[in-house]
């Protein structure tokens, strides 16, 4: 597809997963119009070769508009709120493509308001972080007509590695909460086995390592052997975050009558950890609220350990 027959994309959000996404879409060679809340959070992109628009209805023109924002109410207001995207009174973009972290409630709402405009809709989470998307092994789930996701399929898969579509309406949010819900289960359990085996004489490093090489090994668990071993919790994730995810996941459980014990627990950690005051911190933090409960005091052991998104290994 050459750049005469791309659809133009317009991109609302440049945080840090906003940027990296937005990033890649012009890497690949497509006209790209960026709108952020602060202005100066999408210097990067202009620099790449961007345009800026000013407020969220200037992209109404543009064929392909995704957003990527970190609360439902941001959601809201930049589509349907004052100047947003949904509100021109000439224009709507062709596809919107929402890559938020809501629930299937607010998705709804901005899908019927979409449909009133005649602009698909396709609810499509992602799986990832900065780092990841650099990477180019970002995953993404979409939810919609499956005629759209078709249309925005070389779209979604300019930005990550590969996109799975899930089925009709809002379920791609479903999809995506439950993995996060997996995310904090597998996290909490990981550091529990990290902290035990140190605790009889293991370092973090060697029993990570055995842990990757092993069948229980993971594109996670490399990727978060880092922090553990170096106990460095600069953020791509944090605890708060992780807490939200939980409360919608265990909401879904109640509505759809699905016990889920183990993550009702871990929620429960999730909740100490941030009372604790690990607000900023990556949710690999838990490691330490492990250590703390088996009163161990962790340092860091200062240990090369690759992540497996190292450059070179880029897909």
């Amino acid at each position: 597809m050459d750049s005469s027959t791309r659809p133009t994309i317009g991109w609302i959000g440049t945080g840090r997963m906003g940027l990296e996404m937005a990033s890649r879409l012009l890497g690949a060679g497509y006209d790209v119009t960026v709108y952020n809340r602060t202005p100066s959070k999408i210097v990067p992109l202009l620099e790449k070769g961007a345009t800026a628009a000013s407020r969220p209805v200037d992209l109404a023109d543009r064929d392909i508009v995704f957003t990527m924002v970190s609360a439902p109410k941001d959601l809201e207001a930049v589509t349907v709120g004052e100047n947003g995207l949904l509100t021109s009174d000439t224009d709507s973009p062709r596809i919107l493509i929402d890559s938020s972290t809501v629930s299937m409630n607010v998705s709804a709402k901005i899908r019927a308001h979409a449909t009133e405009r005649r602009t698909e809709f396709l609810a499509s989470p992602v799986s990832g972080n900065p780092a990841v998307i650099a990477a180019g092994k970002l995953t993404i789930a979409a939810s919609g007509p499956r005629a759209t996701f078709d249309r925005a399929y070389p779209v979604l898969t300019a930005i990550g590695r590969n996109a799975t579509y899930v089925g009709e309406g809002e379920v791609a949010r479903l999809v995506k909460i439950a993995h996060n819900v997996f995310l904090g289960v597998v996290t909490q359990s990981l550091v529990e086995i990290t902290a035990l085996a140190e605790r009889g004489g293991v370092s973090r490093h060697a029993f990570l390592e055995f842990l990757n090489d092993s069948v229980m090994g993971s594109t996670f668990t490399r990727y978060k052997s880092p922090a553990i071993v170096n106990l460095d919790f600069t953020p791509t994730f944090t605890m708060p975050l992780l807490a939200k995810d939980f409360d919608l996941g265990l909401s879904a459980a109640h509505e759809l009558k699905v016990p889920m014990p183990i993550a009702a627990a871990t929620a429960q950690l999730v909740a100490s950890a941030i009372g604790a005051g690990h607000t900023e911190d990556d949710f690999a933090v838990l490691l330490l609220e492990v250590a703390r409960g088996a009163g161990m005091k962790l340092v860091p052991e200062n240990v090369p350990v690759k992540s497996g998104l190292e450059v070179g290994r880029h897909e």
